[in-house]
């Protein structure tokens, strides 16, 4: 898909859409399927990043390319490891040969496993081959992307002696880590978190068991900020829960400070502008715990016309593509004034936003869909408009269906 031109939003906005599976506890469940055969997983998220991973997982091939997806080139990685007599290459788009993987790598070697590097030392490709894994014991950094972690402990029951995960230093991304423990307790897995050490036990097989994704909270994001944007708006958004097991469930707070309400209504939750912003609670917002909706929320905050100061954004360098950097460039092409940090983004209050501005996206499904909002102000064009397919491949046609 090239690039898409979005006319101005005169209607006010409503209906009703269902969000694709979460691709975070999708991904999880499908290692854990690897091991546990008679696990059944419904609302599989449709994401490019649960298909590859599907497929990287039923490959007879001995190389996978799993393109722009962190999540399954983290989780194949620990994967492939303990996949007794596999010996797989596993690589990925010239952006994904530039993410680091070290931290991982280095973990998983400590264990026993047997992974090299093919060309830059702590970057993939790797060729791995895999083995039975005798240590127990791994000590890893408490501030490195969850997915390091979550690898990890998915691969946890499936050693002889269990897992015991050490970790040097505070822990960060919290929500992530709790997902992959929750999902581990709903197998029958057991497993202790205190302190800075978490023990996973072994767990050869489970008893037969069915779990309904629940729809992805990072999706939902775009039509809060498309709620908080547009006067007298009403969205129902499905399938969700109340006590979700995703940290951007946090999403329905925040969004109460930008005029937001959330009802939950049965497996739906309805949201309702009302005009009501407290802009001082957008002054220090700490989003370590959340920091895949850090674009969505200074995109609305853009929007709204107000100030907005988020810390806690260290892990946004190694995503798809800096997406510090990334924001302060489109949001400066669109009037907005930005300062970052290596982990903060400051954006100033701003009165007016450029109208026809082709917004660059940076190979990264979030920045396409975190500006689209926008267009409720001004017309705007989205670059590589397709880059959406990596988590929601219907967002443009979701889009359109309430905003047209």
């Amino acid at each position: 898909m090239e690039s898409l031109e979005i006319k101005k939003i005169n209607k006010t906005v409503n209906g009703n859409i269902q969000i694709t599976g979460s691709k975070s506890e999708t991904n999880r469940l499908l290692i854990l399927q690897q091991f546990y055969p008679n696990l059944k997983i419904e609302n599989i998220s449709n994401s490019d990043d649960s298909v590859l991973m599907q497929k990287a997982l039923t490959s007879s091939a001995d190389e996978i390319n799993i393109g722009h997806a962190g999540t399954a080139m983290r989780f194949l990685t620990a994967y492939f490891s303990v996949k007794e007599g596999s010996e797989i290459v596993l690589t990925g788009s010239y952006r994904m040969k530039n993410r680091p993987i070290k931290i991982l790598v280095e973990a998983l070697t400590s264990l026993g496993a047997n992974i090299k590097y093919l060309e830059k030392e702590g970057f993939p490709p790797l060729k791995i081959s895999g083995k039975k894994l005798e240590k127990d014991f791994v000590k890893i950094e408490g501030n490195v992307s969850s997915q390091y972690i979550s690898a990890l402990l998915l691969i946890g029951p499936t050693l002889k002696n269990g897992l015991k995960l050490k970790f040097k230093g505070e822990v960060t991304s919290v929500p992530y880590i709790k997902m992959t423990l929750q999902l581990l307790a709903e197998l029958g897995i057991e497993y202790v978190w205190e302190d800075n050490l978490i023990i996973v036990q072994p767990k050869p097989a489970i008893e037969p068991k069915t779990i309904v994704v629940e729809s992805d909270w990072s999706s939902a994001s775009y039509f809060y900020s498309l709620c908080a944007l547009s006067p007298n708006a009403e969205i129902t958004l499905s399938s969700f829960k109340k006590n979700s097991l995703q940290g951007d469930s946090v999403l329905s707070v925040i969004y109460e400070n930008l005029g937001v309400s959330t009802e939950f209504k049965g497996n739906a939750i309805i949201l309702r502008n009302t005009a009501t912003l407290h802009t001082s609670k957008m002054k220090g917002l700490n989003l370590i715990e959340a920091p895949d909706i850090a674009q969505t929320i200074a995109v609305t905050c853009f929007g709204l016309g107000i100030e907005c100061y988020l810390t806690g954004l260290h892990t946004l360098k190694i995503k798809e593509t800096d997406r510090l950097v990334a924001l302060k460039n489109e949001l400066e092409k669109l009037g907005g004034d930005v300062m970052i940090t290596n982990e903060t983004l400051l954006l100033k209050t701003s009165t007016k936003i450029k109208e026809n501005v082709r917004v660059a996206t940076y190979d990264d499904h979030r920045m396409a869909m975190a500006f689209a909002p926008l267009a409720v102000k001004v017309t705007i064009e989205i670059e590589d408009a397709g880059v959406v397919s990596k988590s929601y491949p219907t967002f443009w046609e979701d889009f359109e269906q309430i905003s047209r």
